[in-house]
C-alpha cells in the first residue's frame, strides 16, 4: 500500500477535487510530513484536503478541512480549529451524534456507513436515513459514506446525499486511475 500522498500524485491529476487524508500508526513526524506533502499536492492541483482526525497537526500544516468523529470530538479544540480558518466535517450515524454536530455548525456532516464497508465499522444503515438527514441539516452539505461504488452511487445520490466518499472502490480496482475517470463522468 503506498503512503497516501503518493496515492496524490497518482491520483490528484486525473481530476479528483476533494480527498481526505486517513493517517494511522506513524510516528507523528511522519504524519506531518504526510500532512505537509499532501496541503501542497492538493494545492498544486486545486484540491481541497480534509485531515481526518489529527486536528494540532492540521493547524500547524495549514490544512484548509478537518474531519472529527464523534469521538475525536471529545479532545478537538474546536475554537482553536475555527480560529486557524479551517473548516469542519462531522461523522454521524445516529440522532445523538447529528444533534452534537449540528450544535458546532459544521460545513459538512458525513452519514454512515450506509453500506457494508471494509474501511468503516458498523452495521449499515441503508439508503432510507439520508432524506431524514437532509432535511434535519438544511443548507450543510451531506456526505454518505461506506461501501459506496459506482454501481451504487446513483441511488445514494437519489436518495439525497451531496456528495460521497470513496476508499476502497478507487484504491482496490485495478486500474485506480480509470475508476477516478469513470467517478469524474458519473458526478460532475
Amino acid at each position: 500500500m503506498f503512503p497516501a500522498s503518493e496515492w496524490l500524485e497518482y491520483l490528484l491529476p486525473v481530476g479528483i477535487k476533494m480527498v481526505q487524508l486517513r493517517l494511522r500508526d506513524m510516528p507523528e513526524e511522519d504524519m506531518r510530513e504526510e500532512i505537509r506533502r499532501s496541503v501542497d499536492l492538493c494545492d498544486s492541483y486545486n484540491a481541497t484536503l480534509v485531515v481526518n482526525d489529527h486536528w494540532e497537526l492540521a493547524i500547524e500544516e495549514e490544512a484548509p478541512f478537518v474531519h472529527l468523529g464523534q469521538e475525536d470530538l471529545d479532545d478537538a479544540d474546536i475554537h482553536a480549529i475555527r480560529s486557524a480558518g479551517i473548516r469542519l466535517g462531522i461523522s454521524t450515524r445516529d440522532h445523538l451524534d447529528l444533534d452534537r454536530a449540528l450544535m458546532l455548525e459544521p460545513d459538512y456532516i458525513t452519514l454512515g456507513p450506509i453500506h457494508q464497508s471494509k474501511t468503516r465499522h458498523g452495521y449499515p444503515l441503508g439508503l432510507e436515513p439520508i432524506a431524514e438527514w437532509k432535511e434535519l441539516i438544511g443548507h450543510v452539505p451531506l456526505c454518505a459514506v461506506g461501501g459506496i461504488t459506482l454501481k451504487r452511487a446513483a441511488a445514494v445520490f437519489d436518495a439525497g446525499a451531496d456528495m460521497v466518499a470513496v476508499t476502497t472502490d478507487i484504491t482496490g480496482h485495478d486500474d485506480p486511475e480509470l475508476r477516478v475517470q469513470e467517478w469524474l463522468e458519473k458526478t460532475e
